[in-house]
């Protein structure tokens, strides 16, 4: 046993002799496989992060455990023209509808109506432009999981008297206001005049680097009466976890049927989507880019296992004497076999660990730079190095094999 392992280590020995005393074909070897490994990592990390992205910023934009019923069927599970005729026969939904549902659905945690639009902002001279407009009922909030940071969110009797009282995100505190603070202070919005009685946390960017802080809340009935009452509402409802959330997305289905007099035989008259629901779709689709783009990517560590065993078929040309010199002192085919299949195994795993890190490197990078998490897992890391090993045996094979296979007596001959 001990004299296998001083083998081994003798082989080992030799073999990084060789790859010292030609360090830029070593070098030049090494590049195939570290941009392969390193292309493969960050698409793999690039993957998953911009997954984990887009996750979280559902999240944070519609809340955990939370649905959303809307007048609008989900685009992607019908065809155009079924959209197009969904939209045309499926009534608008309403306050009372809202009021319906929260009877019928008591594994709901909470519910909340919204309308929405997009418009411009202004204080004085100052105008923030596309600042999302959000009508809400008191709680809307809070189903949407953000937090108060000055002042108050507007009350159920500020609704219900329709008062023009506004809730902002910090970028039209730091636009409009300029460092002041805005409690108790007046801004515009399509002309009429609301005034500031809090303040939103940061929430960040959103989807394609979108700031979710230009956004502007106001109660529901004055939205109303500013843009018109005739505009359906989205009903946002929320189930207090993970457990309880399929019972409470039934529920409001069912009671959103039942308010609109359906049949067992007919189809949902609304739309219904859940965080869940487009979480899992996010995940197919990163599943069939991962599916299509790696293979791809891969191409890169074929072409840097070509590399190897070309090197390492120049090798054994230009050490022909050193093999036949070995043989004639008694190596066995074994031990010439073992050296170079080492060299070629040493080769490729220090391409794939040095690609390891600059894939770690160009990682941290990206995610220091944008919102998006790229993280190389330990899982990945382990891949990478095992990949790369095992290219350096598949590369070495054939290299090794002839050089084990060369005649002492015409290796001898052959000029150094």
């Amino acid at each position: 046993m001990r004299s296998r392992m001083n083998l081994f280590v003798e082989l080992t020995r030799l073999a990084v002799g060789a790859i010292a005393s030609n360090k830029l074909r070593a070098f030049l070897t090494l590049l195939g496989i570290i941009v392969g490994v390193a292309s493969v990592m960050l698409v793999a990390a690039g993957i998953q992060g911009g997954e984990q992205y887009l996750v979280d910023t559902v999240s944070k934009t519609l809340g955990s455990y939370s649905f959303i019923l809307s007048k609008y069927p989900r685009f992607g599970a019908m065809s155009v023209e079924e959209f197009r005729n969904a939209v045309r026969r499926n009534p608008d939904l309403s306050l009372d509808d809202l009021d319906f549902v929260r009877r019928n659905c008591p594994t709901c945690e909470d519910l909340s109506a919204e309308l929405s639009t997009s418009r411009s902002t202004y204080r004085g001279s100052n105008e923030v432009l596309g600042t999302q407009i959000i009508g809400s009922t008191a709680n809307g909030v809070f189903l949407r999981g953000l937090e108060v940071e000055e002042g108050r969110f507007f009350s159920r009797n500020e609704v219900g008297r329709s008062q023009f009282v506004c809730v902002i995100g910090q970028d039209l505190v730091e636009e409009l206001f300029d460092g002041l603070d805005p409690i108790g202070k007046s801004l515009k919005v399509s002309n009429v005049p609301l005034r500031v009685i809090g303040t939103l946390e940061s929430q960040g960017s959103g989807f394609l680097g979108s700031s979710l802080d230009n956004v502007l809340f106001l109660p529901i009935t004055a939205f109303q009466k500013m843009y018109g009452s005739r505009t359906t509402i989205e009903i946002r409802g929320r189930a207090a976890d993970s457990e309880s959330f399929q019972a409470a997305l039934e529920q409001a289905r069912m009671a959103m049927r039942i308010r609109h007099k359906l049949e067992s035989d007919e189809d949902d008259d609304f739309g219904i989507i859940s965080t869940e629901e487009i979480n899992d779709s996010l995940g197919q689709m990163a599943g069939v880019v991962q599916a299509v783009v790696i293979p791809i990517t891969m191409i890169s560590l074929v072409v840097g296992a070509i590399v190897v065993m070309n090197i390492m078929l120049v090798s054994v040309t230009e050490r022909t004497f050193e093999i036949g010199l070995r043989k004639s002192l008694g190596a066995r085919r074994r031990d010439i076999l073992n050296q170079f299949l080492i060299e070629s195994v040493i080769l490729a795993s220090l391409g794939g660990a040095i690609g390891l890190l600059s894939a770690s490197g160009v990682a941290w990078l990206v995610e220091a730079a944008t919102p998006i998490p790229m993280k190389i897992g330990l899982g990945y890391a382990m891949l990478s190095l095992g990949v790369s090993g095992g290219i350096g045996i598949v590369a070495g094979l054939w290299p090794a094999f002839r050089a084990s296979r060369l005649d002492p007596i015409q290796a001898l001959g052959t000029d150094k």
